[in-house]
């Protein structure tokens, strides 16, 4: 097995941010237009509770794509680089990627938070076994 297997999950789970951002901004922009906000006024006052939830719901998404799916993509090239690419973290990726797709869509979608926190919860465990069979791998 090669890097192609190992990086192809996170390609996908990067392209995935992309499309959650122009998601994004094909919310935020119309809702900041239905609510007379200039990009400005966010200099002068609180404009959190300014936009409908939907479009702050997306946005948030946003954010949580660029806070735990890093060590994700540090992991995966660090397994990589090392040849170290199998199939356990091969299917930990694939279930990490799809774990947070499908936490997009809840958050996006519906937001219901317990299921939100249960897909949250089931990818932190595969980056998990993604993280500590490679431990095994270097330590074992």
């Amino acid at each position: 097995m090669g890097a192609v297997e190992i990086l192809t999950p996170v390609m996908v789970l990067a392209g995935w941010t992309l499309v959650i951002l122009v998601w994004l901004y094909a919310t935020r922009i119309p809702a900041m237009n239905a609510a007379k906000i200039k990009p400005d006024d966010a200099l002068t006052q609180d404009l959190s509770t300014a936009l409908p939830l939907k479009a702050r719901q997306i946005a948030a998404n946003y954010n949580h794509l660029l806070e735990q799916p890093p060590l994700f993509y540090a992991v995966a090239l660090a397994i990589a680089v090392m040849g170290h690419v199998d199939t356990v973290a091969i299917y930990a990726a694939w279930a990490y990627v799809g774990l947070r797709v499908a936490h997009s869509l809840v958050q996006c979608i519906y937001h219901t938070i317990m299921h939100r926190w249960a897909l949250f919860m089931l990818s932190s465990i595969a980056l998990a076994v993604l993280v500590v069979n490679e431990l095994l791998k270097l330590f074992g």
